[in-house]
């Protein structure tokens, strides 16, 4: 028995003793066959009343539910936003940390309230993936191409999330997949190849940006190797992650990559060995069956216990830091739960489904004005699809408390005075028939976001998902839109995807397109509001939308300057990232910056006038890249280092400003092995996507 602190049976139950003392206190406790216990995802140490909690997924929503069954047999239903991609789109960090906190406050009500006592307070999420590439199956689950983007939004959801109490999380972000996991096809065996600088500016960027300025503890290995090692053990989960980020919370593996390093990368001889090495490079939790495999490492001399506690350590700071061990008087959370209702029913939380999705919905064409609809001029709508009449959830969906499809947003939009009819296909000519005798065709088409079929069974060339890459872009129901234009050529076509599409057919002819993804609850009401001019539209792409195939370097290429993202590709594509149209108009001027020098340890702002010189209210996003004109090292064409959703009234002059900080403009010498601010001109560039900037000046940044 060890000696009594006051009030407390053993020191580790102390709130009041620094995190460290208590955790050694416990791991003294402990037995062996506890310790190895509490190397999966349940930290529980039964004994000693220690109740820990498990994992849950969370790109858009916590997943209690869904087609994968999250969360056991019985779903809950959690407030369900539109996909991570989805998110992205809306090109809003305050939104998406809002989404966050939704999510961390409602694991944090279904883990406390009696009602379910289901305590999944490490939440997989955000991913800090980048997308390099459209083709890759689980591009839904990103925020998009761009390092700052994507670490910007990760930084975002986390803050969010965890909550910004100063010494407790609402709930825990475990960051996914850590390193340069973007294709599906052979990920367990595969090897993403890039070199150091690629590593440090580009795929490792929003990791960083999640753990050190977002407060991240917690993040998944990835299944593939990064220049041949395979990830779960790469040295560089201790030397960058640990030893220069300070993340001293959870590393777990993939579902399953243990046994990967023997059946797939053939990287050790046997199951023991895999376990050994994975503990040995700093992974504490493992989504695996490797309770055999730990004990017989220690049996054959592989693993020490004192290496199990090293990482046992990580777990216990992250359930400190979620207050699990404290009297549940002292942590601010510990009250969620014992509200009659359940939050997602509640008003807030349903408005902010709708608002994301709102400000998700991209403008990709409106060249007739089409869009908004006039409800007082119209008699009759046809909705057309194999996309209108359902709200498709994805494999880490949880389950919506409600759906609202678009064929039903659009009739409780427009109610009984028009006429709304729908047709699935064009079978029988059901579809042209139907254009034709309506005043205007609504066309919802666009993959199936679990492909309709099994785990490892593709669907549609175009379509992918986790384990399948897509094998083309061009979408399949374009047939479909070509008959319904025909038909009626006042026909609006709705893409609701989870990645790009090579709609070329349709841009060049069909008046009005919009893009939207898939999975919330709100997708009809959204969609409505946004095609009757309730909302105006102002979300932005997150991706470059190639034209073709013969776009993009094959899909192992992982040195993106060959030609991948906006950053580096000479073509002309479809849609470029950034951007996205609105009902109205605006005009930017008088672009400036604070100064006209920027030193290594400065920050600058940049300001530009916004003007909205259109008839609508409307939301423009201020996009600010930069270009390095005489860089001694290769740089991109132009890098996104700001950006800012605005909105602003009919005839109203907004003044936006954006931080530049000498830091982002910094490269990573592999010299010095240490990022460094080049002195020299550098471009500031202004504008409405990475290929509309309409305002440039030049500073000159000292070294």
């Amino acid at each position: 028995m060890q000696p009594k602190t006051t009030g407390y049976q053993y020191p580790f139950a102390d709130p009041e003793l620094p995190h460290e003392e208590r955790i050694a206190n416990l791991l003294a406790l402990m037995t062996l066959d506890e310790k190895v216990a509490c190397l999966g995802t349940q930290p529980d140490v039964p004994r000693l009343g220690i109740v820990a909690t498990e994992h849950a997924e969370g790109l858009h929503g916590l997943a209690m539910g869904g087609p994968a069954r999250w969360g056991g047999t019985d779903p809950i239903p959690t407030t369900t936003f539109p996909q991570a991609y989805g998110l992205g789109e809306t090109w809003d960090a305050e939104l998406v940390r809002q989404v966050g906190a939704v999510e961390g406050y409602e694991a944090r009500y279904i883990a406390q309230s009696s009602k379910y006592r289901r305590s999944h307070l490490v939440v997989r999420a955000p991913n800090a993936d980048l997308g390099r590439d459209p083709r890759w199956g689980r591009t839904e689950e990103c925020y998009g191409e761009d390092a700052f983007f994507n670490g910007t939004m990760t930084v975002a959801f986390i803050r969010g999330l965890q909550g910004d109490h100063p010494r407790y999380w609402q709930a825990a972000a475990l960051l996914k997949h850590f390193l340069a996991n973007s294709n599906e096809r052979d990920r367990g065996s595969s090897s993403s190849d890039f070199d150091e600088r690629l590593l440090r500016e580009y795929y490792s960027v929003p990791f960083r940006m999640g753990i050190v300025e977002g407060g991240a503890r917690a993040f998944m290995a990835a299944y593939n190797k990064y220049n041949g090692v395979p990830c779960v053990v790469h040295p560089i989960l201790r030397d960058i992650t640990v030893e220069e980020w300070g993340n001293d919370g959870i590393i777990c593996t993939d579902g399953g990559g243990m046994k990967q390093l023997v059946t797939g990368h053939n990287y050790v001889p046997d199951f023991e060995h895999a376990a050994a090495r994975i503990i040995q490079a700093g992974v504490g939790q493992f989504l695996d069956d490797y309770h055999d495999s730990v004990h017989g490492a220690l049996e054959r001399g592989l693993l020490s216990e004192a290496e199990i506690d090293a990482v046992l350590k990580t777990t216990f700071r992250v359930m400190l830091r979620l207050g699990l061990l404290d009297p549940p008087e002292r942590v601010p959370y510990a009250s969620i739960g014992g509200a009659a209702d359940d939050p997602w029913l509640g008003e807030q939380h349903q408005a902010l489904a709708r608002l994301a999705t709102q400000k998700s919905i991209v403008l990709l064409k409106n060249s007739t004005n089409l869009l908004p609809l006039d409800r007082q001029t119209m008699r009759s709508i046809a909705v057309i699809g194999p996309r209108a009449d359902d709200v498709w959830i994805d494999w880490y969906s949880g389950t919506p408390p409600h759906t609202v499809s678009p064929l039903q947003g659009i009739k409780n939009k427009v109610g009984d005075d028009v006429t709304v009819r729908f047709a699935l296909s064009n079978n029988n000519d059901a579809a042209i028939k139907l254009a034709q005798s309506c005043d205007v065709a609504i066309v919802c088409v666009g993959n199936h976001p679990v492909c309709n079929t099994g785990w490892d069974v593709p669907g549609l060339p175009s379509e992918g998902k986790e384990s399948i890459d897509r094998e083309a872009l061009r979408l399949e129901y374009e047939d479909l839109i070509q008959q319904v234009y025909s038909a009626n050529p006042n026909t609006v076509v709705v893409l609701i995807s989870s990645f790009p599409y090579a709609i070329n057919w349709t841009q060049q002819h069909v008046p009005a397109i919009l893009h939207m993804t898939h999975n919330s609850q709100e997708t009809g009401n959204a969609l409505a509001d946004v095609l009757f001019g309730d909302y105006n539209p102002a979300g932005r792409l997150v991706q470059t939308w190639p034209k073709s195939l013969d776009q993009l370097p094959p899909m192992m290429d992982y040195d993106i300057r060959h030609g991948r993202t906006y950053m580096y590709s000479p073509h002309e594509p479809l849609y470029p990232f950034g951007y996205g149209l609105s009902y109205t108009t605006f005009d930017y001027a008088n672009l400036r910056a604070s100064a006209a020098t920027l030193r290594a340890d400065e920050t600058i702002t940049i300001s530009v006038d916004l003007s909205n010189t259109g008839e609508r209210a409307g939301e423009e996003v201020v996009q600010l890249y930069v270009r390095h004109l005489e860089s001694h090292v290769e740089r991109p064409l132009s890098e996104l280092k700001g950006f800012q959703r605005v909105s602003v009234q009919p005839g109203e002059t907004v003044t936006v400003t954006l931080p530049l900080p000498a830091s982002q403009l910094a490269y990573w010498d592999v010299d010095q092995h240490q990022f460094v601010v080049e002195s020299g001109p550098v471009e500031i560039m202004i504008g409405r996507s990475s290929a509309d900037l309409v305002a440039r000046t030049t500073i000159e940044v000292g070294g």
